[in-house]
């Protein structure tokens, strides 16, 4: 296990200053910072193996095609999916559930069916599902929160129901900070013959992850919310599924043979990567899962879980805070969404910027929950493990600070 007090030197772009202050990065929900050592694994295939993959037999061309499958090895292994025929990259989280709307929604929805999600969702976990439902005549049903943020449970087995035909939900809200229980969704989806997917985005970087366990028919996440690169992502789904989808996409590598009016499809997963993939993104999300893995997912878990407990208690004491989600720092994750009384989120954002500390502001890719909560948008500090009660620290101490500034005009 790697000393979390030494992991923050392998993040080069920590070490600098914003607006004349040490920065503290607390945007992690949006995009994580890339270790030296996912950066040396980019620039070693660029330098070294650079090559187009599965199509040529010189040596650039297969070690790039090795490194790229050993990459979606420790995919499965890193969710626990069954087979890697079962793990298809993608640009991302929004890429696969996009790809699952055009593709099982359109070969299994039927007009009447009715797909479950909640007032959580990100956007990219709503907007195909709206067009979906609007193709195919389907309804398109949220689950309601409690008010600390949780979905309703007692709800929930009322709207989940034998005209269900997809649950979508995410595993960890990128707003409220809570773990849905998706184990039991999927329990309640199967037992009405609904498949259940689930938005990984906020849950592969953080904890552990197993696919089987959670009984998830589908399930997405993206490389640069884990210290991988962006423009890379993951779609795992079962094969039964899989094997009766059609791609979304069409063209080269998805081939088996084309003929003048009609084509036939390579074998999993490759039916679904057509063109020339991301071959750089895909082996250094593999280089990223190395090194998570050789901190430990159960250990970053825990200590962000310690992170949460320092910090939480600590913005609560700030007078004329607001903070969304769980108030128990033992059922909140390190992604906190809080407001100061009559100042605008962006204003806070703003002022927060200048003494350093890079937090998000706005609605978050989460329209309906705002509204749903009634607000315009939010402030949103988000911890990962190279974060320090230190950052903590300054975070408090910057919010203090944007509270007299304005109140009194200075900061």
């Amino acid at each position: 296990m790697r000393d979390f007090s030494t992991i923050r030197k392998d993040f080069p772009i920590l070490f600098q200053e914003v607006n004349d202050e040490p920065l503290v990065y607390l945007d992690n929900a949006a995009t994580t910072q890339k270790p030296t050592q996912v950066l040396d694994v980019l620039r070693h295939y660029y330098e070294n193996d650079n090559a187009n993959v599965h199509r040529g037999v010189h040596t650039l061309a297969e070690r790039a095609t090795e490194d790229y499958e050993n990459s979606r090895e420790k995919v499965r292994a890193f969710i626990n999916a069954k087979e890697t025929a079962e793990v298809l990259f993608t640009r991302g989280t929004t890429t696969g559930l996009n790809w699952l709307a055009r593709s099982y929604g359109d070969a299994f929805i039927k007009e009447g069916d009715e797909i479950v999600i909640s007032y959580m969702e990100h956007h990219s976990n709503i907007i195909p599902w709206q067009q979906l439902a609007e193709r195919k005549g389907a309804t398109l049903r949220y689950l309601p929160l409690t008010d600390e943020g949780f979905i309703d449970m007692t709800a929930a087995k009322e709207i989940i129901n034998e005209k269900t035909a997809i649950v979508s939900l995410a595993y960890v809200s990128n707003v409220l900070g809570v773990i849905n229980p998706i184990k039991e969704f999927a329990e309640m989806a199967h037992a009405n013959d609904a498949v259940m997917i689930v938005d990984g985005a906020q849950a592969a970087p953080h904890m552990v992850v197993d696919v089987q366990a959670l009984d998830a028919d589908f399930f997405a996440f993206s490389g640069h919310k884990m210290c991988g690169p962006t423009g890379i992502g993951v779609l795992y789904g079962k094969r039964k599924w899989l094997e009766q989808m059609e791609p979304v996409e069409f063209g080269g590598e998805m081939i088996d043979f084309v003929n003048l009016y009609d084509s036939t499809w390579k074998e999993l997963p490759w039916k679904f990567e057509a063109g020339t993939p991301n071959i750089a993104g895909a082996i250094a999300l593999g280089g990223a899962i190395d090194y998570l893995n050789e901190i430990g997912m159960e250990n970053i878990h825990r200590y962000e879980q310690e992170l949460v407990a320092y910090v939480l208690p600590k913005l609560h004491e700030i007078g004329g805070i607001t903070t969304y989600g769980p108030q128990d720092p033992e059922h909140h994750t390190g992604v906190i969404a809080f407001n100061l009384d009559a100042i605008h989120p962006h204003d806070v954002a703003t002022a927060l910027d200048m003494e350093g500390v890079a937090v998000r502001a706005g609605h978050h890719c989460a329209q309906p929950l705002m509204n749903y909560l009634n607000l315009p948008a939010t402030a949103r500090a988000s911890f990962y493990f190279y974060n320090t009660k230190e950052d903590a620290d300054r975070l408090i101490e910057a919010i203090q600070a944007t509270k007299e500034f304005f109140k009194d005009g200075a900061i």
